[in-house]
């Protein structure tokens, strides 16, 4: 792994997944992977609760990793990965990136989560937020869990690792943190919130969660 992202959900993690395919020329771990690969789900579940797997054998085949559950992990992973630099990716404030959520992330959730545990998809929802928040429907406690998760990663992230990034911002703190050249292409632009509610009437219509 070249580099782990810290950042949480609808911080521009599906842009970046696109930006380091291109720029790493490999596969990048997004939670749209985790859903596509339901075995997964059970080793992410038991990771976040202190259980981690071999991550140099579980995501050998990934050259970066951006949202949850990577996000959830990132401690594990930038202990595992001791070279990669920590994206910390992030909106312009709580309230922003809580807007957001609410729109999109956090009602797909609620639909989730009403689903039988025997899903495997069902507990990995319920333990990506356990750390984040822990009210579903409180606006106030999702930006505190918001302010305290970008808090601890600059606590904790020695100043040279962390890469600060942001929707805007582009392919220039990614190329430097990779020591990549930039390329001539403008930066992929992915999941806005009407993308991602175009997607879920797609899916509402379609019986899936």
């Amino acid at each position: 792994m070249r580099l782990i992202g810290a950042g949480l959900p609808r911080t521009g993690t599906t842009s970046l997944r696109e930006a380091l395919r291109h720029l790493l020329d490999a596969p990048v771990y997004h939670m749209s992977e985790a859903l596509a690969h339901p075995e997964h789900a059970a080793t992410w579940v038991a990771a976040i609760e202190g259980r981690p797997p071999v991550w140099h054998d579980f995501l050998a085949s990934y050259a970066a990793g951006v949202d949850v559950p990577v996000a959830s992990c990132w401690r594990q992973l930038a202990a595992a990965y001791p070279d990669a630099p920590v994206l910390l990716s992030r909106r312009s404030s709580a309230e922003v990136w809580q807007r957001s959520m609410a729109a999109t992330v956090l009602p797909r959730t609620r639909q989730v989560l009403l689903g039988d545990d025997s899903h495997p998809v069902v507990p990995l929802f319920r333990a990506i937020f356990s750390g984040i928040f822990s009210d579903l429907d409180d606006p106030h406690d999702q930006m505190a869990g918001y302010d305290r998760w970008l808090t601890a990663v600059r606590d904790e992230v020695p100043s040279h690792r962390l890469v600060e990034w942001q929707p805007g911002d582009g392919w220039e703190p990614l190329c430097r943190a990779l020591d990549v050249a930039v390329p001539d292409l403008p930066f992929p632009h992915e999941n806005s919130t009407a993308d991602y509610l175009v997607r879920a009437e797609r899916r509402a219509r379609e019986g899936r969660a």
